[in-house]
């Protein structure tokens, strides 16, 4: 097949101004979520009001992120088979959300998962402890989204890498500080629309080149690249360090604080069971297009032209996009790539405004003395900080390797988070001592070896060799939550927890007292 011209790298119209004419609507959209935001819940949670089906487009809004639609494709792109790893790790967190976090998220929280934690616990040492992994887990998902920013705009619209992330980081700040939840569950709910769309159209082109037979796409990229393609063991050769990466993206998912969030936003259990039910649906049948958008770019576009304009591979669904569509469609899969940073962006900055308003300011700064209203300004300014924070690290972190972000953002869930919050559900002599001890083993470990992995200690610092040989330690640092947490418990028992247990059973199931 004969390789094709790309424009990729100088200005698009088109998709500068779709971009903006998406901007301009949710812009819209926040103005009048602005005047519904006046009380906290309104802020956290759009005042409880989204429905099942609506909270489920938004969660996949929230999860189909830059990364998934174009770090997916593109490993696909260039390694087959095993670039379906992520998908298949991404998609299996979405049941572990459904039959053991959804339910009791929704009936004994309030705005975070640290509600759900410090439930029966003393409020202080756990919420800091939750705080400092909710943050620390949003910090690396900022920047690494930050970055993508900045360089697809560098790529798509020929604006300043800088500048890019600038306007990113303002149009953010205006969408999480006026309209909260509300305006941001829209431009989730929009943007994941628009993308679904775009991908279904771009597979129905890439099918069409090969008479809507799949089967004829894998055997033209057999035959081009070999069947080395179609095998697994060309992304991750290690099975434990597969494996381990697989724990990671399933029980982060489950640990990620922009996503647990989501669950407050919906008026009872039963809205947010349905809503975990129409999301894995969406971003099945996402993950699913995203494996023929690799497989297609790696036969219609080739590896080398893939690999010379990104040599990760991002660019992969953009060029496909050209090859397929021509400009026209580049420029509109391109307005919705920027957008979904966008949107990803916005509901990370929410994440941790929250955290920081509700968690640490109100319940344990004021200790629980603060006004609703204090607490609204509170969480404003976060928002500004955090975005203000945002754009500089993503103009100091410009050109470096951030895939070792993404990891540790997902190793820090599944490690810090998801273990505390699972066990303070199910066991009733989890105390407060093993809460925090669990949340600060979890974050250290997972952070520790990620710095001594290849990631990290080879590719980013520039040593011969790695001291941890795993890039992914979700396997280690996983169990040693749970390890801390329960030794922990056992170490230093709290009675009167052990007493609430009853009480959080019965909010649990039968919702009596859910806010």
């Amino acid at each position: 097949m004969q390789p094709f011209s790309t424009t990729i790298g100088q200005p698009n119209a088109l998709s500068i101004t779709l971009f903006f004419a998406f901007v301009a609507l949710t812009l819209v959209i926040t103005y009048y979520a602005a005047k519904r935001s006046k009380t906290a819940s309104d802020f956290y949670a759009a005042g409880r009001s989204v429905t099942g089906f609506q909270n489920g487009l938004a969660l996949a809004g929230d999860y189909m992120s830059a990364a998934s639609f174009l770090g997916i494709a593109g490993l696909v792109s260039l390694k087959g088979y095993d670039g379906l790893i992520y998908s298949i790790g991404f998609l299996v967190g979405w049941p572990i959300v459904l039959f053991l976090i959804a339910e009791p998220l929704r009936n004994l929280g309030k705005y975070t998962f640290a509600d759900v934690v410090a439930y029966r616990l003393r409020q202080k040492p756990v919420r800091i402890a939750a705080s400092v992994g909710s943050l620390t887990t949003v910090a690396f998902y900022l920047i690494a989204q930050m970055v993508g920013s900045g360089s697809l705009v560098k790529l798509m619209f020929g604006l300043p890498y800088e500048l890019a992330v600038i306007i990113v980081g303002a149009i953010m700040i205006a969408y999480v500080l006026f309209g909260g939840m509300l305006a941001t569950t829209w431009v989730q709910i929009i943007k994941a629309v628009l993308l679904l769309s775009g991908a279904t159209v771009m597979v129905f082109l890439v099918l069409a080149h090969f008479g809507f037979n799949p089967g004829r796409m894998f055997s033209a990229a057999a035959a081009r690249y070999g069947d080395g393609v179609l095998a697994p063991g060309g992304l991750v050769a290690n099975p434990l360090d597969a494996v381990s990466l697989g724990i990671a993206l399933m029980f982060g998912t489950a640990g990620l604080p922009h996503i647990l969030m989501r669950f407050y936003t919906v008026p009872d259990a039963k809205a947010a069971r349905k809503s975990v039910f129409y999301a894995t649906g969406l971003i099945g049948y996402f993950y699913i297009l995203t494996f023929i958008i690799g497989f297609g770019a790696m036969v219609l576009v080739g590896q080398d032209i893939i690999t010379r304009i990104d040599k990760g591979g991002n660019m992969a669904a953009l060029l496909l996009a050209e090859a397929t569509g021509g400009t026209v469609f580049l420029g509109f899969i391109a307005a919705v790539a920027f957008a979904t940073i966008l949107a990803v962006v916005a509901g990370l900055t929410l994440a941790g405004a929250t955290t920081f308003a509700h968690d640490l300011y109100v319940n344990v700064f004021a200790a629980g003395r603060a006004t609703e209203t204090q607490e609204i300004k509170v969480a404003k300014r976060a928002t500004l900080a955090l975005g203000v924070l945002a754009i500089g690290l993503g103009i100091a972190f410009k050109g470096q390797n951030v895939a070792f972000m993404v990891g540790l953002a997902f190793a820090i869930a599944a490690s810090a988070n998801f273990p505390a919050l699972l066990m303070s559900i199910l066991w009733q002599r989890f105390s407060t001592f093993g809460a925090t001890l669990s949340i600060a083993t979890g974050a250290l470990t997972a952070t520790t070896l990620i710095i001594l992995s290849p990631t990290v200690w080879v590719d980013v610092l520039g040593n011969p060799a790695a001291i941890f040989a795993w890039k992914n330690p979700a396997l280690i640092s996983m169990p040693a939550a749970f390890l801390a947490g329960w030794l922990g418990s056992l170490l230093r028992p709290e009675e009167e927890a052990e007493k609430k247990f009853a009480m959080l059973k019965v909010r649990n199931y039968l919702s009596v007292g859910a806010e």
